[in-house]
């Protein structure tokens, strides 16, 4: 366990130190969700039944959540790089645990995203957007919310390492985009036509979504969705842990064969 704390932090560090010296890719990361809050929250906001400063409190939660599930393209792009230029080759050759790399990715990958929510926090607040529930709920949204990212980096962590390249590893990982569209991060799904209601309240990201709002106390929970949506803190917790227990030990387990 200690080798494993040990290597994991340096490869945190090592990871920490990527991200510094690619500084565009963070600065693209932080400003697309500024900028979707305020072409989002002002134009789509004149058009629903949730104008201005109400769209605005419903929309950020939203915002939040999908920026966490760009922790798949994030995961993603940078396991696929270090797979592809022969990184991963000689880290494998080296005595630092298997499962060190991974998780130094993600953990890193965790604090770059903890940082990155605080300009669209700010901005959040100038446009309106305010916590209307307990300051207690504050701290379990932040940790839901990490946590989500957390699974996130993970599925794109084994599905970097599964790529052929680093250009597939781009393409599937733009694909991603769609998945806060099928979901409530956006828009209520409460009048959607019913396969695309199952399919956006069965989203992980609405679980999360939901609960956020519902812990900040921006929107109540709609009733007569699906449980995860019904039961949002459950549903989060519950979504996020197993896509962790799922898809991290499979990325570990694929790290660790080196096989392409």
């Amino acid at each position: 366990m200690s080798a494993l704390l040990h290597d994991g932090a340096a490869m945190a560090g090592r990871q920490l130190r990527r991200v510094r010296n690619s500084p565009g890719v963070t600065v693209l990361t932080q400003v697309m969700p500024v900028n979707m809050l305020l072409f989002f929250g002002y134009v789509f906001g004149s058009a629903l039944a949730m104008p201005g400063r109400e769209y605005r409190s419903f929309l950020l939660p939203g915002l939040l959540v999908a920026t966490a599930a760009g922790g798949i393209m994030t995961g993603m792009f940078q396991a696929a790089q270090d797979w592809h230029r022969g990184v991963t080759d000689r880290f494998l050759t080296m005595p630092v645990s298997r499962a060190a790399v991974p998780l130094g990715q993600a953990v890193a990958d965790l604090a770059v995203s903890a940082l990155g929510t605080v300009p669209l926090l700010l901005v959040g607040l100038a446009v309106g957007w305010r916590v209307e529930g307990p300051a207690s709920g504050v701290p379990a949204a932040v940790g839901l919310l990490l946590l989500f990212r957390f699974a996130c980096t993970s599925i794109g962590m084994l599905l970097g390492l599964l790529t052929r390249s680093e250009e597939a590893a781009g393409q599937l990982g733009a694909a991603t985009f769609v998945l806060p569209l099928l979901s409530n991060a956006y828009i209520p799904t409460g009048n959607l036509p019913g396969v695309l209601r199952t399919l956006a309240e069965w989203n992980p990201i609405s679980a999360v979504t939901t609960a956020l709002r519902d812990l900040f106390g921006n929107a109540p929970v709609p009733s007569g969705a699906a449980w995860p949506v019904a039961h949002p803190v459950a549903g989060s917790l519950l979504w996020s842990l197993v896509l962790i227990a799922v898809f991290l030990p499979l990325a570990v387990r694929r790290y660790a064969h080196g096989e392409r």
